[in-house]
């Protein structure tokens, strides 16, 4: 793949043309706060909001950019700064807090993001707008917690783009939007099996196994 010349931060910078401007960032070294992007992907989903570059003075999620010369990015301006805090602020009020009993505590995006960007991950000034909904425990190798849900997409992503099961979907609209099977029926009715690919792509514990729970690590 042919390379381009591209100003990052000020530096001069070859980057592959054609390619996600995130990755090429990531593989620079870059810090730049994703959670819904993945590299192989044709459309990308964008649903996080947290990959905010400037690129020729214009903010782009950096997930949706492709990379073309001459391009002058900057990664941290107060304007980045202030989108990406309230990305992360509106996710964050969307997402019940509980990382002491979470199977992703302390490999969790969301606290690396909040680490690196000194951002609470509590967020101030919004209220929490977690549905109360209820948790799918119908299979005894994994749960479904839709209240920790950021929805990233990649669960439902894999269901149907890698296992071909199509069986997770997004379900509701707007506020009431959540990770579910299409019917509203519990998982283990649904006919998929051991598959545990959703857990395995679940970022932030909304979708895992019973063995990698807290409690069950306890034991």
């Amino acid at each position: 793949m042919a390379e381009v010349t591209v100003n990052v931060d000020g530096q001069e910078c070859r980057l592959r043309e054609g390619r996600w401007l995130l990755w090429e960032l990531l593989r620079l070294g870059i810090e730049i706060p994703h959670i819904c992007a993945e590299p192989d992907a044709d459309a990308p989903h964008a649903s996080c909001r947290l990959c905010w570059v400037e690129v020729d003075g214009k903010l782009q999620t950096a997930c949706t950019t492709r990379v073309a010369g001459g391009m002058n990015v900057k990664t941290r301006t107060q304007r980045v700064d202030e989108m990406v805090a309230s990305g992360f602020a509106l996710l964050m009020s969307m997402h019940r807090l509980d990382c002491r009993r979470c199977s992703a505590n302390r490999r969790c995006p969301l606290q690396d993001i909040a680490k690196a960007r000194k951002l609470p991950l509590r967020p101030k000034g919004l209220p929490v707008i977690v549905p109360d909904w209820p948790v799918d425990s119908s299979r005894p190798d994994l749960v479904i917690d839709p209240g920790k849900c950021v929805l990233c997409g990649k669960c439902v992503k894999v269901c149907n783009d890698e296992v071909k099961k199509g069986i997770l979907a997004f379900v509701n609209r707007g506020l009431q939007t959540k990770i579910g099977t299409f019917d509203g029926r519990p998982l283990a009715t649904q006919g998929c099996g051991s598959c545990t690919r959703c857990a395995e792509v679940c970022p932030v514990g909304a979708i895992y196994l019973v063995k990698d729970a807290p409690e069950a690590i306890a034991k």
